[in-house]
């Protein structure tokens, strides 16, 4: 956990030495107070005193999970007001506000039920807190405040329907990433269809928007529904694809059609088959997908009857990185729009295939279990299994929050150029390079940790040339001599995923996003 918080430390001054304003002495207070208050959460996951059931083997994760949301922020302003973008400069104001203030109930939240309460640690969270909040009165509108406090409430809603009803299947820090960015993206659908403007805004981040809110309430709905029904029925099972039809062509796609002023449904065919380039893609993507499902059907079948215990080893769980890699890599090179709706749409349906194994819907929710029981990991101790979307979304993040409307021809200046490809080397390379060679070969163990120096090193290195090969094949990127900060970036973070509890796929990404930006 020290090493942890040092990495994070490293990055938040590393950022906030290119970075300097009166948003930085919030993010230095609140990451000293979400260090402190780290600790009484892990000593309350460990004797069972925290308000709901989060995910166990892990720690709390509160300070590197604090910071992300702000440190995105931060970042998205500064390259923004560079960019003259008036717009979206407060709109990076408006995320690292709210990313602060959601990390900051998070403690007071920790701090308020610890039993005796930290004298100490609630001086430091409240002169934290009057850090933030007196720089946000000097810094938002009216109507931004307002918003803020929107993100807040539905943040609390979420947490306390989402935490209750799905135990063991967050930590307090994955909760608050996870819960705080599905808050943030509701309150701006909510926000957008009240003012919506003709010939305003890309249908692409609207399509993401509503698909995101969809599916979330989709899940809610059927999990209300089957308290009051057994799930594993006929009946239930063909209820469950009835309304499923019914919310989809009923609320999601009117409130689509709202949004874009055009049928969802042909404007996606039009956008899909737009260029020949995007056919040959879909149809490459396609035969990759097969091959994904190839290795979850081949795997089952070497399993015998005799060891149904058995599970795939860590390197069978690195094809899907493999595979990710192939399939994100083109997309970035040659259509990232294309990329970004089908990732979009990749993500509803994992997210739908999780809810008809979740509930056993028939006729493929039981199969569903079977074949997806092999790859589970002490991650996935509570009842969904989340690992695999975490991949897909730490793959996706850098695309969907790559600030499109900040970067002159599409793409930004030095480092910056490399911002989509952060999940590709974060995840698909670092991370599967260090677990495969660190499994096989690494000897020397990191301190207090499983991972292994040996396997840490090789994922720097495979980055670096990973980064020599995106120069090579993709001719938008241009690094204008920023080689040490690239170099720095990488390092740091694959330190961060040899010492973090945490979900990896999902952290790594956002923090490379983050240094590459700044």
């Amino acid at each position: 956990v020290l090493v942890e918080s040092l990495v994070v430390f490293a990055i938040v001054l590393s950022v906030h030495g290119v970075v300097w304003d009166r948003f930085s002495w919030c993010a230095l207070a609140l990451a000293l107070q979400a260090f402190y208050v780290q600790f009484k959460w892990d000593r309350l996951l460990q004797g069972g005193g925290a308000v709901f059931q989060f995910r166990g083997a892990a720690n709390s994760g509160l300070l590197p999970a604090s910071m992300v949301i702000p440190l995105l922020g931060i970042v998205m302003k500064e390259r923004c007001r560079a960019a003259g973008i008036v717009y979206f400069e407060r709109f990076g104001v408006v995320v690292a506000s709210t990313g602060m203030l959601l990390a900051l109930f998070l403690s007071v939240l920790a701090v308020g039920i610890t039993k005796p309460v930290p004298t100490n640690t609630c001086i430091l969270t409240g002169m934290a807190g009057s850090v933030i909040i007196y720089t946000m009165k000097h810094s938002l509108a009216v109507s931004e405040v307002i918003e803020v406090l929107e993100v807040l409430l539905i943040f609390v809603y979420l947490s306390m329907i989402l935490l209750y009803l799905l135990p063991r299947c967050f930590t307090p820090g994955e909760a608050l990433l996870v819960l705080g960015g599905v808050s943030f993206v509701l309150n701006q659908l909510i926000k957008r269809s009240l003012n919506v403007v003709e010939g305003k805004g890309d249908p692409i981040d609207f399509f993401l928007l509503v698909a995101v809110v969809g599916v979330v309430l989709l899940g809610l709905f059927f999990t209300v529904l089957f308290v009051f029904m057994d799930s594993g029925t006929w009946i239930s099972s063909m209820f469950f694809h009835m309304m499923t039809a019914v919310l989809g062509l009923g609320v999601i796609m009117p409130w689509l059609y709202r949004l874009i002023q055009r049928n969802p449904l042909l404007w996606l065919l039009q956008f899909l088959f737009q260029t020949q380039t995007r056919l040959y893609l879909l149809v490459y993507w396609t035969l990759l997908a097969a091959s994904a499902c190839g290795v979850v059907f081949y795997q089952n079948a070497k399993r015998s009857s005799e060891s149904k215990k058995h599970q795939a080893s860590t390197i069978t769980r690195k094809y899907f990185h493999f595979i990710v890699v192939a399939t994100y890599v083109p997309g970035l090179i040659y259509d990232r729009q294309l990329l970004y709706v089908a990732a979009v749409l990749c993500l509803a349906v994992f997210v739908f295939l999780e809810y008809v194994r979740y509930f056993r819907i028939k006729p493929f929710g039981q199969t569903l279990r079977h074949l997806l029981s092999l790859f589970l990991d002490e991650r996935d101790s509570g009842p969904l299994i989340l690992t695999h979307i975490y991949l897909l979304l730490g793959m996706s993040l850098p695309v969907w929050l790559f600030p499109r409307s900040c970067a002159p021809k599409g793409t930004l200046s030095g480092a910056g150029a490399l911002v989509p490809y952060s999940g590709v080397l974060a995840v698909g390379v670092g991370d599967t390079i260090a677990s495969v060679f660190g499994s096989t070969m690494g000897e020397i163990k990191w301190p207090g940790t499983k991972k292994t120096f040996e396997g840490t090193m090789t994922a720097v290195f495979a980055q670096i040339i990973a980064v020599a090969l995106i120069l090579i094949f993709d001719s938008s990127v241009n690094l204008n001599s920023s080689y040490a900060w690239i170099l720095a970036s990488v390092s740091l973070v694959s330190l961060l995923e040899a010492y973090t509890t945490q979900i990896d796929n999902l952290l790594l990404p956002l923090y490379l996003q983050i240094m590459f930006m700044a």
